[in-house]
């Protein structure tokens, strides 16, 4: 049976068709009355129809397949102007003040969306959002593991990160070669008071781009020279820091630009 869309591997379309799964999604999101929520990939409509049933929350969908807007707004009549088209990579803000984001990521952008919520962090209150497990993983996983990294620091500096649950390949159409998982990730009031996001993350890419290296030959020209010969920590690696000593990091011998 023909949906009334095609599947754009070229966006990274995999539909959930589980619809226990997709309720489940819905329930992790702290809904509030009157609260703001972006659905990031509406795609064939998956979550978005439980959503449209919030009654008493303010909802919008960013999609870029003008083919989903097109479905979307005929077999979703209820979502008519709350749809921007665009991509969200290069989206302006779509609310004033606070405001929650959901969606099942598109495998090939999902990480950069995670960058844009760092980007908007001082709006986006939660993320509840479906991605590749072992991405998922890696942005929830502490240190002294192998898939801690970048964004598992980024994202752990200003929000708590859940994992979830597993979502297994059948759930979808077509079935992905991997395994999904679903993320919670809810602001946290910065407790690191990290008030240049470029500089702190400027730190983090430097130390883990060089993950195989000591923190004293990964910093150099990152940190000041004081912090490569007198701090503790310089003889490790940067998987082996927690996210409170690289705010610390940042806080004591950060160069500014």
């Amino acid at each position: 049976m023909n949906p009334g869309y095609t599947l754009k591997k070229s966006l990274g379309q995999h539909f959930l068709q589980d619809e226990a799964l997709c309720q489940r999604i819905v329930e992790q999101v702290d809904r509030r009355p009157g609260m703001k929520l972006l659905e990031v990939g509406p795609g064939g409509g998956a979550i978005t129809k439980y959503l449209l049933e919030w009654k008493d929350i303010d909802y919008k969908a960013i999609e870029i397949d003008r083919e989903k807007i097109a479905y979307l707004n005929t077999a979703y009549p209820a979502i008519h102007d709350r749809i921007i088209e665009a991509d969200i990579l290069d989206a302006d803000r779509p609310f004033d003040g606070p405001f929650t984001l959901i969606g099942n990521f598109p495998y090939n952008i999902s990480t950069q969306i995670l960058f844009k919520v760092m980007e908007w962090k001082d709006q986006v209150e939660e993320v509840v959002g479906m991605f590749q497990k072992e991405v998922a993983v890696r942005i929830a996983n502490g240190p002294g593991s192998r898939e801690y990294g970048i964004l598992s620091v980024l994202m752990q500096a200003f929000y708590k990160v859940e994992y979830l649950f597993d979502v297994p390949a059948s759930a979808f159409n077509p079935p992905p070669k991997v395994m999904s998982g679903v993320l919670k990730c809810t602001r946290n009031g910065n407790p690191y008071d990290i008030q240049d996001l470029k500089i702190f993350t400027r730190l983090v890419k430097a130390a883990f781009n060089q993950r195989r290296k000591t923190l004293r030959n990964a910093l150099r020209g990152t940190l000041t020279e004081q912090a490569l010969t007198e701090n503790e920590w310089m003889g490790k690696r940067a998987e082996q820091l927690s996210v409170a000593q690289f705010a610390s990091l940042y806080h004591q011998y950060m160069l500014k630009p």
